[in-house]
């Protein structure tokens, strides 16, 4: 598997994992809270081989700040979460961060 794909795959289980740890409400329901270990564990399993032939910085700032606007995305949607513009411009320059180390990384 691509290296950008293993990426993507850890991206996806980061923001369920942070979904779920949302609904685990502190871990007081902790089937969401196993849920969310279970979604972190896959994460970092699936991120292992994205390193191997990406940088490590290249890595960890795209997963990060994707993760980042995904979960923004989620919280805005299902639990109604709202932000203050200056906080969505910075997450849109994360967006630009993100855009802009996937382009100039040639693997």
């Amino acid at each position: 598997m691509h290296a950008w794909m293993y990426l993507s795959f850890a991206i996806l289980l980061e923001i369920s994992a942070t979904f779920f740890l949302k609904l685990s409400h502190g871990f007081e329901k902790w089937q969401w809270g196993s849920l969310s270990i279970l979604c972190y564990s896959l994460c970092f399993w699936a991120l292992a081989p994205a390193m191997k032939d990406l940088p490590v910085g290249v890595v960890y700032a795209v997963w990060a700040g994707v993760g980042i606007i995904g979960a923004s995305a989620l919280g805005y949607v299902v639990f109604g979460e709202r932000l203050a513009p200056y906080q969505y411009g910075f997450i849109a320059l994360i967006i630009v961060g993100a855009v802009g180390l996937r382009v100039t990384t040639s693997v």
